[in-house]
């Protein structure tokens, strides 16, 4: 079967389909105004055009803007409730700092005394302790001077016994002669006192 193109059929008669568009044919082609700007229509869109704009203000005031206020409020009130949340924390941490920092001042007082007791009392007990060890250094160094007293004093006694018994021994091998004891401590007493 064979198709004549569209350009090849001839013009149809006033009522009929074109076959290209499938529009009904009119001859008068630039005689129609586009609908919105045709003024016979004017009164028409004016009145759908109220119409219109009355739906949707109705709709906006009855429907679109309490649910916007809504949540607005809600979203207004949720902020001021997490600001006085945060107002309230913020106190709370305050506070707690300021209880923090009585607390370390005092702990770093009561530190400082502690520390000042334990000196005072370690050098309480170092003089303490030094007091009882020169104490104990002194008695033994009495009872140290009071045996070289005794042990001097028993020395210079023994002294004249043994000058004598040394003097007698060496008169009797000088000369051969053995003295009196009493001569040889009469010599050795005048010797001493001229010493002195």
């Amino acid at each position: 079967m064979f198709v004549t193109p569209a350009f090849a059929q001839e013009t149809p008669a006033e009522g009929q389909l074109h076959t290209e568009t499938g529009v009904a044919h009119d001859d008068g082609h630039g005689a129609a105004v586009f609908g919105p700007f045709d003024t016979t229509t004017f009164p028409s869109q004016i009145l759908w055009l109220v119409i219109a704009f009355g739906v949707f203000y109705m709709l906006m005031q009855k429907v679109i803007v309490p649910r916007v206020g809504g949540i607005l409020e809600n979203r207004h009130d949720r902020i001021a409730q997490d600001l006085d949340e945060a107002a309230r924390l913020k106190s709370e941490a305050d506070a707690a700092i300021e209880t923090y920092e009585r607390e370390l001042t005092a702990a770093k007082a009561k530190a400082g005394q502690i520390a000042s007791a334990a000196r005072d009392a370690s050098k309480a007990k170092a003089d303490a302790e030094r007091a009882a060890i020169e104490a104990e250094l002194s008695a033994k160094i009495a009872a140290a001077e009071s045996r070289i007293a005794d042990i001097k004093a028993r020395a210079f006694a023994e002294v004249d016994t043994i000058a004598i018994d040394t003097v007698g021994t060496i008169v009797e091998q000088l000369i051969g002669a053995k003295s009196t004891a009493a001569d040889i401590k009469a010599a050795v007493s005048g010797v001493a006192k001229q010493g002195a």
